[in-house]
């Protein structure tokens, strides 16, 4: 398997935290910033977004559908369940990290991390929204889908772990906090790269 990938990207991040918490054999490809519109790399994904597993004449292009298919391929059933109760609120996470994550803290990094032209204040508004729906979801709870660590804790680790270069202040979030210190304790753990961005500036 290939994994073409940028350090910097929290997408990127989350396939290569799950690939090494279960120690699968893989070659890492990385995609410099301007290289993800050449030709060559709109060959194995249109979009030109990183991350991209290629596995064989099987390539994928999305970060939640590789955390899927490595899961599936492997027979990970204790990290993405086959039952449909379960399979249920990990994709419901899933989802939240492809959406509210993506346009909240993983936006607000854009700003400070990659120069991206977006509205910064309403960003880290949606951050906080996002940040407070999951405090309050991990009351009473170790992981956020199931009673156990599941693809969706990976979803939603890296952009979480990293919202402060994104000038969003997670101090706040007890539940988050607590939720980070026991991903970040699974064997395995692959952080993330920090830079000195955002609050981390300062």
């Amino acid at each position: 398997m290939q994994l073409y990938h940028l350090p910097l990207s929290g997408h990127s991040h989350r396939v290569r935290l799950f690939l090494s918490i279960i120690g699968a054999d893989h070659k890492l490809i990385e995609v410099a910033p301007e290289a993800i519109r050449e030709p060559e790399f709109l060959k194995i994904n249109r979009f030109a977004q990183v991350p991209v597993l290629v596995d064989g004449d099987v390539i994928i292009a999305d970060s939640n559908a590789i955390l899927i298919y490595l899961a599936k391929k492997f027979g990970k059933t204790d990290w993405l369940p086959e039952d449909a109760a379960g399979a249920a609120a990990v994709q419901k996470w899933l989802s939240v990290a492809a959406n509210e994550i993506a346009n909240g803290p993983c936006a607000a990094r854009l700003i400070t991390v990659f120069k991206a032209p977006l509205n910064a204040e309403q960003v880290i508004l949606t951050a906080h929204k996002v940040l407070k729906n999951v405090d309050d979801a991990l009351i009473g709870r170790d992981w956020i889908a199931l009673d156990r660590p599941t693809i969706a804790d990976v979803a939603l680790y890296s952009y979480i772990a990293r919202a402060p270069e994104g000038n969003v202040d997670t101090a706040r979030y007890e539940q988050i906090r607590s939720w980070l210190s026991r991903v970040e304790a699974l064997p395995g753990f692959f952080p993330f790269v920090e830079t000195a961005a955002g609050l981390n500036a300062k």
